[in-house]
């Protein structure tokens, strides 16, 4: 079912099956030419002179100029078709070029099959074609990589949801969901769309949106967001919008987008490919010019003529951005790097600050145990948990959310509780294994005058405390864990010369042990959403290049104002709509991630624009003649190999390009 799921998405891309298409058909064309290219090769004279034999029959010419025209018209099409809309659209590029080499190349030779003097070169004609349709196909298969990564993308939300039709339930796949359809959302679940509580009630966690770390309760008429987890509780919701309007569903249309966005890197490529078609063609008629002039015959000044043209087609150039935009694209998909805006990901080597969101980028955004501290000597942190557990299965509260999520972790038996009640703001009693237990706050400790000596809890962490009978057992401490990865991608971020800063609404105590303990350049704590976008600018003004990321809707004015705004993928759409680039897995390291392969993405462009324009100013010259009179002369077959071999190194050097 996921299966047929994914295919959706993609069409919905546009261009997806017009892309597979194209490619197959330059492959059916350069196996058909290559299969005719032999024969040519076998008949033509230059190749018999060069051989030391002779194949000559009566009418082999004729022969040669069938097979030939077939190679022209039906190899040769895409260039000839190119030709006429770039004509057209009065942009001419690399069609032109190609298109105008081969004319000339079959109108002459098919004049001397006929009755002109010279000599054809025909197979220079089938070989160039075949290389350039080889060219192509690659080109085209390189961009077409980069789009199957976003299939990938589709596993990050449910695949399907429990519909319900009447009193019964069916599961169905999430695009088939309609607005007022009603799903069922288990215990544990993702929400498969966005929509409103119809029924039940239970703990989501929507860190995603708010930036609070703790579950919130969620009852009849509110709102719930697709992606978000939830608690214990089962609901109902009835969905607001098609999955087409989902968060996913924007996502996979920005990394397209980002695709065929075009940087400003390709701009420039694109004007240098531009020039070199009006160099390439003005070099070649003034070529062909000068060798007729200096009595040359005519087969010799359009031999010069073509090769110029062809060892000019700005193919490599063409190449040189494109293959490492659709290599760099897939890449950071794969990664979890979805880039939205090409030219803030080619900017992010310009990043000489990062201000850090805490909530669900810097820590997990949920409520976890920290730590389980036995009071009696009898009691083991496992039996703690176990205990613990088994009075809080009924319990919806975010603190029995991570008690619990603890227990199943340890693959603990958890006892099942009777007489289970409330303690009004207090915490719940139960009846455990024949034992009164309860589980509460540190305010029943004061009324009720139990001490505990030694506490070991920070500011971060929320206590609750196990009491067996009337005696105090433990306690355990939750909090919103810092990430494992974060403290990493801090100490990088100070290896490459960036601060980090932590900006977040959460209380000054929680940001000052999170941005201590991770090593940070500073903090601001209290925030409101207006007051971090001024603190960007803030920064801005004093001359930082500033990368914000965040997750929540409070966020999205600062990821707006930031010069890279980085939204986490666990966030809001809206987060993700003033974002540049979104980070699906809300890893720290991410972060880094995208900053060093923004840097290596933009090496790889330069080297390919240089190699490829450099290889353009040595072998035009060679192409034109300047050497013959040492013996040094390319024909167009040479001419259109090395060029071959040039968006060959562009290719190859595209394809090393690495995730770090």
């Amino acid at each position: 079912m996921e299966h047929s799921m994914h295919k959706k998405p993609m069409k919905d891309m546009g261009g997806a099956d017009h892309h597979a298409m194209m490619i197959a058909d330059f492959k059916r064309r350069f196996y058909v030419v290559l299969v005719l290219t032999v024969p040519i090769m076998m008949l033509s004279p230059m190749i018999q002179q060069f051989m030391g034999v002779n194949w000559q029959f009566t009418g082999s010419s004729y022969i040669l100029c069938a097979l030939s025209t077939i190679v022209f018209f039906y190899g040769g099409w895409p260039f000839l078709k190119g030709l006429v809309s770039e004509l057209k659209e009065k942009n001419p590029g690399m069609m032109t070029l190609i298109g105008f080499a081969i004319t000339v190349s079959y109108l002459y030779s098919t004049a001397t099959v006929f009755g002109l003097k010279g000599m054809d070169f025909y197979w220079e004609l089938a070989s160039l074609i075949l290389v350039m349709l080889l060219g192509h196909w690659i080109e085209m298969k390189s961009i077409a990589g980069a789009s199957k990564e976003l299939k990938l993308l589709v596993e990050l939300m449910p695949s399907d949801a429990h519909k319900m039709v009447g009193d019964s339930i069916e599961d169905v796949e999430t695009d088939t969901l309609r607005e007022n359809d009603i799903i069922l959302v288990k215990p544990g679940e993702k929400i498969a769309a966005d929509g409103v509580i119809s029924e039940g009630e239970s703990y989501l966690n929507e860190s995603m949106l708010t930036g609070e770390s703790k579950p919130v309760k969620k009852t009849n008429g509110d709102k719930v967001i697709a992606g978000s987890i939830n608690g214990n509780g089962s609901i109902q919701v009835t969905v607001s919008h098609e999955a087409k309007d989902s968060y996913l569903s924007k996502v996979i249309k920005l990394v397209d987008d980002a695709q065929k966005s075009k940087s400003q890197t390709q701009l420039l490529a694109d004007t240098a490919a531009k020039w070199l078609t009006f160099i390439a063609l003005g070099t070649g008629i003034i070529t062909f010019t000068y060798w007729y002039i200096s009595g040359q015959n005519l087969a010799f000044s359009i031999e010069r003529m073509v090769t110029v043209i062809v060892i000019c087609c700005p193919h490599a150039l063409g190449l040189a951005v494109p293959l490492v935009v659709a290599r760099s694209t897939s890449l950071a998909a794969k990664h979890g790097l979805l880039i939205k805006n090409r030219s803030a990901f080619e900017n992010a080597r310009k990043i000489t600050t990062v201000v850090f969101d805490k909530t669900g980028t810097l820590t997990i955004g949920k409520f976890e145990v920290s730590k389980v501290v036995p009071v009696q000597k009898d009691m083991t942190e496992d039996e703690i948990i176990r205990l613990s557990a088994g009075l809080e299965q009924k319990s919806e509260h975010p603190i029995a959310t991570g008690i619990l999520e603890k227990a199943k972790a340890l693959s603990l038996d958890m006892p099942s509780a009777e007489n289970f009640k409330a303690i009004t703001g207090q915490g719940i009693e139960a009846k455990v294994e024949g034992k009164t237990m309860r589980v509460v706050s540190p305010g029943y400790l004061k009324e009720n005058n139990i001490t505990v000596k030694d506490l070991k809890v920070n500011d971060t962490e929320t206590v609750v405390f196990l009491i067996i009978d009337t005696e105090l057992a433990g306690y355990i401490a939750l909090s919103d864990q810092i990430r494992p990865e974060s403290a990493g991608a801090i100490q990088t971020l100070k290896e490459n010369n960036i601060k980090s800063i932590l900006l977040t609404g959460d209380n000054k105590k929680v940001a000052k042990s999170v941005c201590e303990t991770l090593g940070m350049e500073s903090f601001t704590a209290e925030v409101l959403p207006d007051q971090k976008l001024e603190k960007i600018k803030e920064l801005q003004k004093n001359g930082a290049f500033v990368a914000m990321t965040g997750d929540g809707v409070n966020d999205a004015p600062a990821l707006a104002q930031a010069d890279i705004g980085i939204a986490v993928g666990s966030g809001s759409d809206i987060a993700a709509e003033t974002a540049g680039i979104v980070l699906v897995n809300s890893n720290p390291k991410d972060i880094v991630s995208l900053i060093l392969f923004g840097k290596a993405t933009h090496r790889k462009m330069i080297q390919n624009l240089i190699w490829a324009t450099a290889y353009n100013v040595v072998a035009l010259p060679l192409a034109a003649g300047v050497l013959y009179r040492w013996g040094i002369l390319l024909n167009p077959a040479v001419g259109a190999a090395l060029m071959a071999v040039s968006t060959v190194v562009v290719a190859i050097n595209a394809s090393l390009l690495k995730v770090k």
